[in-house]
């Protein structure tokens, strides 16, 4: 019996890796560490960065769909599951950089253009 317990505490990690596997282009970037607290289980999801888009989807809806099955999964198996999404290097800086008030090369350049 103890065989099946081992198999449903990793039924989490298990589903989350298939599933997002099924949905990236590059299925071998995917990685997931499995962490346990006093709090749940904590599932850190790290994808290739070009796959990133693939994984949070329009507006958070991909990543708020997986994060709902994760919850009804650890249900199951009478666990709090939680999803964190790692972001690859510099994904966040460059959004803030680039909405943030700094102009880009081709913002200076189409300013230029208009200065007579």
């Amino acid at each position: 019996m103890k065989e099946s317990t081992d198999m449903n505490e990793f039924a989490d990690q298990q589903f989350l890796e298939f599933v997002v596997k099924s949905i990236v282009d590059n299925p071998e970037g995917v990685h997931v560490e499995r962490k346990v607290d006093e709090m749940g289980v904590l599932l850190t999801l790290k994808v290739d960065p070009s796959n990133m888009g693939q994984v949070i989807g329009r507006k958070g809806k991909t990543a708020e769909s997986l994060r709902t099955l994760l919850r009804v999964v650890g249900m199951k198996n009478n666990a709090r599951v939680n999803l964190r999404i790692d972001e690859p290097e510099g994904g966040r800086m460059m959004r803030e950089d680039s909405n943030g008030g700094s102009e880009s090369a081709t913002e200076t350049a189409d300013l230029d253009d208009l200065k007579m």
